[in-house]
């Protein structure tokens, strides 16, 4: 007997359907959650949140995120994941097609740019 498995990936916030998903962590307060957003839709959340973590007196956390082993990314290093994914293939990179983009491929692209 065959089996197909299809896997479908869902934005949290709007119900889309796309290979652009990434899963995000967010802690305030000391609970945290994990959401699965499109690129844009991550864009968005960090824009609305930028005035609050940016504000003069708000200061950083070092090493929360990493003691779960998940860096965040932050709105500088993020960049524009699609470009940097289409650049990896093109220039053979092996890379997926959703998730977080490796930190050497980002690097890579970055010197290349």
């Amino acid at each position: 007997m065959a089996q197909k498995v299809i896997t479908t990936y869902v934005d949290d916030l709007t119900g889309e359907e796309s290979t652009e998903i990434s899963t995000h962590s967010i802690l305030i307060d000391g609970a945290g959650v994990e959401i699965d957003l499109t690129d844009e839709n991550y864009e968005k959340l960090l824009a609305l949140l930028d005035p609050y973590l940016h504000a003069d007196g708000a200061r950083r956390i070092r090493g929360a995120a990493k003691a779960k082993g998940k860096p965040g990314p932050s709105a500088e290093s993020k960049g524009d994941s699609s470009a940097i994914r289409a650049w990896a293939k093109e220039n053979g990179h092996v890379i997926s097609d959703r998730g977080r983009v490796p930190a050497a491929v980002r690097e890579a692209y970055a010197k290349a740019k």
